[in-house]
C-alpha cells in the first residue's frame, strides 16, 4: 500500500531538503505536486484540499523558512499532518463490555467480511485468549454460510450450527443467547452484503444491528474500491453507525488513497487492515507508523513486532546454545530463511526499513534478491541429506550435482548457498571468539574482514 504515494512524495519532498534555503514559492510548488500525487492516490478532493492548506499554512510560518534545515521541517510539517489525519493514535478493537461482546461486521459483497471475520477470531483467540463465536447472518449468498463453518474449522474458532431458512435476525439473537448460555467472550456477526449499497441491505444491517446490540459495528472495505469506499463508508456511518473500519487487501493496492480518505470522511478510526491471503495476515492500523511508510521513514516498530510474533521461541533457544558453541550449519540456515518467510518474505521487510524501497526497487531488483530466491534456497537445502546438512564440509563436486538435480536448481546456485553460509559460520565464530566484552569494545567493524568494512 502507499507505493506509488510514497515514490511521489519522496521525490518531491527529496527536492526541498537538497535546497540550502526555502522561499515561500518553493514550498507553494512542492506542495501543488503533493496535491497532484494525493489526487493520483485517489484521496478524496476535500481531504486533499484540507491537507494542502494546513500543511501550506504550518510549512510558510517564519519558524520553517528560517530554520537551519528548511526542507527537513516541511516534511515533519507533513508527517505530522498525515498522522492527524489518520487518526492521531492508533485504536484497538473496544471488548470492554459484559460478555458476550457482539461485533458485528458490515460491507459491500466481496470486500471481504467473511474472511476478515475468521481474521478477527484467530487474532482474538490467539492474542487476547478469548472465546470467541462466529455466526453468518449472510443467507443471501450460495455457500456463505458453509464458507465461514470452514474457515472457522481452519482457524480452530467455533462457529454457529446452520439452520437452513433461518432469517438473519433470528440467527444473531441464536448467536448472543448461545454465546451467553456457553459462556463465549465475542460474538462475531458477519451480516450479508450486495453489490451496491440499497435500502435493503441497509434495513437487514440495522435490523441485525437492534437485535444484537453490537459493543462495535466494524465495516469492511476493500482498499482498491478507491473513492467508492468513501461513498460506502458515510453511508453505511449514516444508517447503521460504524465504530470503526477495517480496510482489507491492503496489500494489493498500491495508492492507499481509502485509508487516507475515510477516517477524515466519517471520523470512525482504522482499526484493522488486512494484509494477505492467509488468515494471520491482519495487523493494528498505527497512523504513526503508515505516516512514516507513506515519507519513507519506515516501520521499524512494526518488523520488531512482526520478529516477536512469528518466532518459534524452542528453535531460537536452540539456535542461541549453538551459537554459544561458535556452532551454524546447514539446518540452521535453513530455519532463517523459514522465519523470513514467515515474516513475509524480503519484500515487506525490506519496506519497513528506514530508506530502503528504493534499494528494493533499485540495486536488488538487479541482483536477483526476491522472495523466489529464499524458496529456491530452501529447495537446496531439501535436497540435502540431514548428514549434509550438519557436515557443510562434505559436499563436494558429485554431492553438488545430485543436489542441483534435486532441487531443479543449478550447481552455481549450490555453490552461492555453500559461500553464504560459510560467511555466516565465520561471522559466528568471530562473535564468539570476541566474547560479549571484546563485540562491545570491536563493534561491528570487529565482524568485518581484516576488522575493519568490506570496500
Amino acid at each position: 500500500m502507499f507505493d506509488s504515494l510514497q515514490e511521489r512524495l519522496g521525490e518531491v519532498l527529496g527536492q526541498l531538503t537538497r535546497r540550502g534555503a526555502l522561499s515561500e514559492a518553493d514550498v507553494t510548488a512542492a506542495l501543488r505536486e503533493v496535491r497532484i500525487a494525493l489526487l493520483e492516490a485517489d484521496v478524496a478532493l476535500p481531504v486533499v484540499k484540507d491537507f494542502v492548506e494546513t500543511v501550506k499554512e504550518k510549512a510558510i510560518g517564519a519558524q520553517v523558512l528560517r530554520s537551519i534545515a528548511p526542507g527537513q521541517m516541511v516534511i515533519k510539517v507533513v508527517h505530522d499532518h498525515l498522522i492527524e489525519m489518520l487518526g492521531t493514535e492508533a485504536v484497538p478493537l473496544d471488548l470492554d463490555a459484559p460478555p458476550p461482546v457482539a461485533i458485528m461486521l458490515v460491507g459491500l459483497q466481496g470486500s471481504g467480511k467473511t474472511t476478515s471475520c475468521a481474521k478477527i477470531g484467530l487474532r482474538l483467540t490467539q492474542r487476547s485468549k478469548k472465546k470467541v463465536l462466529m455466526a453468518s447472518l449472510d443467507v443471501r449468498r450460495p455457500a456463505a454460510q458453509e464458507q465461514l463453518k470452514v474457515l472457522g474449522l481452519q482457524a480452530n474458532v467455533r462457529t454457529l450450527e446452520i439452520v437452513p431458512g433461518e432469517p438473519p435476525v433470528a440467527i444473531a439473537k441464536r448467536a448472543m443467547q448461545t454465546g451467553a448460555l456457553e459462556g463465549f467472550d465475542v460474538v462475531l456477526l458477519d451480516t450479508a452484503g450486495r453489490l451496491a449499497v440499497d435500502e435493503e441491505m441497509m434495513a437487514e444491517a440495522a435490523a441485525v444491528r437492534d437485535a444484537a446490540r453490537p459493543h462495535e459495528t466494524l465495516l469492511v472495505a476493500d482498499a482498491m474500491t478507491g473513492q467508492d469506499a468513501v461513498t460506502v463508508a458515510a453511508s453505511f456511518h449514516d444508517k447503521v453507525g460504524l465504530t470503526g473500519i477495517m480496510l482489507t487487501r491492503v496489500d494489493g493496492d498500491a495508492r492507499g488513497g481509502a485509508a487516507l480518505s475515510m477516517r477524515a470522511v466519517t471520523g470512525c478510526p482504522i482499526k484493522l487492515l488486512g494484509v494477505g491471503e492467509k488468515l494471520e495476515a491482519i495487523e493494528d492500523f498505527h497512523p504513526d507508523r503508515i505516516a512514516s511508510r507513506i515519507l519513507g521513514m519506515g516501520d521499524v516498530v512494526s518488523l520488531v513486532e512482526k520478529a516477536a510474533e512469528t518466532l518459534d521461541q524452542e528453535t531460537a533457544e536452540k539456535l542461541a546454545k549453538k551459537l554459544q558453541r561458535g556452532k551454524f550449519d546447514l539446518d540452521d540456515l535453513g530455519q532463517q530463511f523459514k522465519q523470513m518467510q514467515k515474516m513475509g518474505g524480503i519484500s515487506d521487510m525490506l519496506n519497513l526499513l528506514p530508506g530502503m524501497s528504493k534499494v528494493q526497487q533499485a540495486k536488488l531488483e538487479k541482483a536477483n534478491i526476491d522472495d523466489r530466491m529464499i524458496a529456491r534456497q530452501l529447495a537446496i537445502l531439501s535436497s540435502m541429506t540431514p548428514d549434509e546438512r550438519r557436515r557443510p564440509e562434505i559436499i563436494k563436486a558429485r554431492r553438488k550435482q545430485r543436489v542441483a538435480a534435486g532441487s531443479g536448481t543449478t550447481v552455481q546456485e549450490v555453490n552461492k548457498l555453500m559461500k553464504q553460509h560459510k560467511e555466516a559460520s565465520r561471522m559466528v565464530k568471530r562473535v564468539q571468539k570476541m566474547g560479549k566484552k571484546g563485540l562491545l569494545r570491536g563493534g561491528l567493524a570487529g565482524l568485518m574482514p581484516g576488522g575493519g568494512f568490506p570496500r
